[in-house]
């Protein structure tokens, strides 16, 4: 460990010092600003200036994602310092994220503040892989410990997704691409206000031939090959109608609903004895498995002012519905040696919120409120082969959430802003309480900001865990954790440049893992997690060169055995330098590594690290029309996420949008 976190006091340093290497002058002379006064809603729960917040926050913008991969959140997300993705085979299959080497279900998902966490999943995890970027104006990504603000599930962290919102005169946007592996997108939006009213609308597709997710580029599984590709489409959109006539009162409606199918194969786990088969046996971990996931959000919201307070009450609802065809072969592809179950999962959630905001003038903002949710989860199971059954329901439960909460934010003078927090959870027979403290330093006459926070978190169990027919434990406990971070954020040149630098730790306690001898959940697991966490962005030359990077070290253990917890890196990083060579035309050429990690628990199944590169480039004919175009995996790294299933080899894309 010692070792690790010289490496990334190291990498720190360096990207600390980095200004320093840059002319002065040039800098000051420089056009390409890195943007201040960026105002965020997740720390807090209410709008501030980023530079006033002491929690540790990033910003995924729509022009980040655009640059990144317009069809996908999963490569903007990667370059957040913090954050892990994992997708089970490219483009369209299950994605899921880890924020400070929590588990994935650990990760509360937000969409415009409301939780979208899937009710009837076994972790209770989001998956990312079913969302078009096209609704999408940014993404605030919390870490560390939230439970105070958001309740159960915020113990790693918290990503809130929100969507756009139309204002100023009516504006219309097309967007199309096309590129390898037989893909194919396009997306059209409408947005703008008229008097009171205001509107956002979007909608749009893609499709793609994909590749095979089981061993796909995978020099040891070729004897398994050919390998069928693995397609997928998802389309869907969303509608966002507000009204506010300035009068102090003001009412918004949303609708959102996305639908993904997708191929996938069911890797048999006899397969390390596979591996050393010939004949009929080699083909079968390649299976014609198939799901679609579907995830629907509805919400109203009022907001009204009353003197010194601001009040906001949400009703909401939202449905996910899983389906998996799957196929699997015991020991060849003859109908007779197949299995066959058609499984389907549906979790909904209905709930209702009330935040009111009691503005103190020079002694700050008390924010409280409360919350209270159903959720339901129903799973089905149907056998089709070798013997058709008949439809079995498998979970039928509820369980129900009563929160409330309160968050005191004092300034102290223009430089020191505390904050103070806590929650009370009942949800159902558990109950947990929770706290959260940040504090900020301001010196504006040297652009810095140090800051701290502190706090804990919590996650009930899910409905699945509790009452799952043989694996469920309606003893479980919820999960409890931990943790702080102290960091500094550092502005040069104006604004030209900037460092963010962060250390943190975590502890988790009554984690909750499955007992193969017993076949149920238990609670006794605890990990431990630390790490460094930089983010920094320089223009090197004016209006020519701009460098980014983002850089995560992470020592996560699991206590009882001391072995690193699966699928979680030491070391992450990505760098990029955009360069124009001509006005309104970008080349950004961008590395990724990733260091040594395990796929499997007690540190089995080794991933070797990697590095990959990616080119974007953006040329801007005029105000209407733009082309764009990205080469992923320049070098045609071979490398995986997951054991035995591939990632994309060299692969080209391009396309135009239209603004008008």
């Amino acid at each position: 460990m010692l070792t690790g976190l010289r490496v990334a006091a190291a990498t720190c340093v360096s990207l600390c010092l980095l200004p320093t290497l840059t002319s002065r002058a040039a800098a000051q002379a420089a056009g390409d600003a890195v943007p201040l006064g960026e105002v965020v809603v997740t720390a807090d729960r209410r709008p501030e200036p980023i530079e006033r917040s002491g929690s540790a926050i990033s910003v995924v913008t729509r022009e980040q994602i655009e640059s990144f991969n317009p069809t996908s959140l999963v490569d903007a997300l990667r370059n957040v310092p913090g954050l892990d993705i994992t997708e089970t085979g490219g483009p369209g299959a299950a994605t899921s994220v880890r924020l400070r080497g929590a588990n994935t279900g650990q990760t509360l998902v937000l969409i415009d503040g409301m939780r979208v966490n899937d009710p009837a999943g076994p972790g209770g995890d989001f998956d990312f892989s079913g969302l078009l970027p096209t609704v999408i104006d940014r993404i605030e990504v919390l870490r560390g410990p939230q439970s105070a603000l958001y309740g159960s599930d915020a113990i790693g962290g918290v990503v809130n997704i929100i969507t756009r919102k139309g204002s100023g005169e009516p504006r219309f946007e097309f967007r199309t691409e096309g590129g390898s592996y037989g893909t194919f997108s396009s997306s059209l939006a409408a947005y703008g206000s008229s008097g009171p009213w205001s509107y956002s609308v979007a909608g749009g597709g893609q499709r793609g031939d994909g590749f095979s997710r089981f061993g796909y580029r995978i020099t040891p599984l070729r004897k398994f090959a050919p390998f069928e590709a693995d397609g997928f489409s998802r389309y869907g959109g969303f509608g966002r109608l507000g009204y506010d006539p300035g009068e102090g009162v003001a009412f918004e409606f949303g609708i959102l609903s996305f639908r993904t199918l997708t191929d996938y194969d069911a890797a048999s786990s006899t397969l390390p004895r596979l591996l050393q088969a010939t004949g009929p046996a080699r083909a079968f971990p390649d299976t014609p498995s198939r799901s679609t996931r579907e995830l629907t959000q509805i919400f109203g919201r009022v907001t009204a002012e009353t003197g010194p307070v601001s009040h906001s009450l949400r009703v909401y609802a939202n449905e996910t519905n899983r389906t998996n065809n799957d196929v699997s072969y015991k020991t060849n592809t003859l109908p007779v040696n197949t299995t066959e179950t058609f499984s389907e999962f549906r979790g909904t959630r209905i709930g209702v919120e009330y935040q009111g905001d009691l503005k103190l003038d020079r002694y700050g903002v008390l924010t409280f409120g409360g919350r209270g949710e159903a959720e339901e989860a129903a799973t089905y199971s149907t056998p089709v082969q070798p013997v058709p059954g008949s439809r079995a329901g498998t979970l039928k439960a509820r369980q129900d959430t009563r929160s409330v909460f309160a968050l005191y934010q004092l300034p102290i003078y223009d430089r020191l802003i505390l904050t103070l927090g806590g929650r009370h959870d009942e949800v159902d027979r558990v109950t947990f309480d929770t706290w959260r403290a940040t504090a900020a330093y301001l010196i504006p006459e040297t652009g810095t900001k140090f800051r701290a926070s502190g706090g804990t978190g919590g996650k009930a169990p899910t409905l699945f865990q509790l009452f799952a027919p043989i694996f469920g434990n309606p003893a479980l406990l919820p999960e409890r954790s931990i943790g702080w971070d102290a960091g500094i954020d550092q502005s040069f040149f104006d604004g030209r440049g900037s460092v963010s630098a962060t250390v943190f730790g975590n502890r988790f306690e009554n984690l909750i893992n499955f007992n193969a001898a017993t076949s149920n959940y238990f609670n006794t697991a605890k990990a431990d997690t630390s790490g460094v966490e930089v983010e920094a962005g320089f223009v090197l030359l004016p209006e020519f060169v701009k460098l980014t990077a983002a850089y995560t070290y992470l020592h996560a253990k699991d206590l009882a055995t001391n072995l690193t917890l699966a699928r979680r890196p030491q070391h992450v990083g990505r760098f990029g330098v955009a360069i124009t060579p001509l006005p309104g035309w970008v080349i950004e050429p961008r590395v990724t590594f990733v260091s040594l990690r395990f796929s499997g628990a007690n540190e089995t199944g080794p991933l070797p690290q990697y590095g990959r590169l990616d080119i974007y480039s953006d040329y801007k004919i005029n105000e209407m029309w733009r082309v764009f175009g990205r080469i992923e995996n320049l070098t045609d790294t071979r490398y995986q996420e997951v054991l035995n299933y591939g990632t994309t080899g060299r692969a080209v894309y391009a396309g135009f949008s239209v603004t008008w």
